[in-house]
């Protein structure tokens, strides 16, 4: 690590890669030979006009993104995508959602405000320790749609499989496992990310939407801006987009073409998690409350015997220089989110201290 950064283990904004962070830095006062940043340009240039068309064709890359599919860029966050989808997608007024965990949770009552929605499956019995089995999952023939969380961020469960929809489009919120793994975007109607944890900064979402998935009969009253036409018609500049946040995603897309695409950061997340999780099973100390099959290369919820121990713990680690430990308010415990951007050495480096500290500890 230089510049004095420490290994910040947070769920979002967390970190991005150094030297992604370098390479901005060099051009935040004077971008290509503009005579200005790209936080002053106008997002009407051609210069600009570039940087938008470049993130979108490296991104596509990246996923082999088909012709089929409209990729946009779209100011806000989850909690806006929980109303543009059902918005947008319910058209005979029923959806069916999975539920298992916080985020899926959190998208359920916003549907509701749209349409019927039926809970297919829920992990809500164990406290959303697990992912349900989709191989058991009934889903009926007139949904508009499916809905998954694909990784937990809180909970640190994640999808190695998906529901077969059998036909029906299928969407999910990729927010914290987006290009950290391979991704058969043909098997989605849509997937939407929040780029704050695993590519830029906070304030902008990637929806990956089917064209035929888009509508233009919308209700008269729903805001331009809600309606996925409105982005898709202009390539996503109807308005100002978050051009900061355009731009230093798309950094983050060349840096990852560069390094091998997603297969090697599968193979790098896969690495990380291993050292951590083994770590897990070996202590007698800390544990992990998450079904083994079901586990997140990305988010790693783990705890000590006791809350206060939990909390003790995380100021420990804290003085140590690690970080945005501390287990979401919902659940309590620890997580260590270990994102695209966290290096090995971070990782080892954590359970190298977490080793040291239990001995002290017990």
């Amino acid at each position: 690590m230089k510049y004095g950064r420490i290994y910040n283990f947070s769920a979002g904004p967390a970190m991005m890669p150094e030297p992604v962070l370098e390479e901005i830095a060099a051009e935040v006062m004077n971008y290509h030979g503009s005579g200005m940043s790209v936080m002053e340009m106008s997002h009407r240039s051609a210069v600009f006009q570039e940087i938008r068309d470049q993130a979108e064709a490296d991104l596509r890359k990246l996923m082999n993104i088909p012709d089929n599919y409209n990729v946009l860029f779209i100011q806000g966050g989850g909690t806006l995508q929980f109303s543009m989808i059902p918005m947008n997608l319910i058209r005979t007024g029923k959806a069916g959602y999975l539920e298992t965990g916080h985020w899926s949770g959190k998208a359920i009552p916003e549907a509701r405000k749209y349409g019927e929605i039926e809970i297919l499956a829920s992990s809500r019995d164990r406290n959303f320790s697990y992912i349900p089995d989709v191989s058991q999952i009934q889903i009926p023939d007139d949904l508009d749609y499916v809905y998954i969380c694909e990784n937990e961020t809180i909970h640190g469960t994640t999808y190695w499989d998906l529901p077969d929809t059998r036909g029906i489009p299928l969407v999910s919120d990729q927010s914290s496992m987006f290009l950290s793994r391979p991704c058969d975007v043909t098997k989605y109607g849509l997937i939407w990310a929040g780029v704050q944890k695993n590519i830029g900064p906070a304030g902008m979402t990637v929806v990956i939407i089917r064209k035929d998935l888009i509508r233009d009969d919308l209700d008269p009253k729903t805001p331009v801006y809600l309606s996925y036409k409105t982005h898709a018609d202009h390539e996503s500049m109807y308005n100002t987009p978050n051009c900061w946040s355009v731009y230093c995603c798309g950094k983050v897309f060349e840096y990852l073409i560069k390094l091998g695409g997603l297969e090697e950061m599968a193979r790098r997340n896969r690495e990380k998690a291993d050292i951590f999780y083994q770590f897990l099973e070996q202590s007698a100390y800390f544990e992990s409350p998450v079904a083994e099959k079901d586990r997140s290369f990305m988010n790693i919820p783990f705890r000590t015997p006791s809350k206060e121990e939990d909390l003790k713990c995380v100021a420990a680690l804290k003085s140590a220089g690690f970080d945005n430990l501390k287990g979401h308010k919902s659940v309590g415990g620890l997580r260590a989110s270990i994102y695209n951007a966290m290096p090995k050495a971070g990782v080892e480096a954590l359970v190298n201290f977490l080793r040291e500290y239990e001995k002290s500890a017990r």
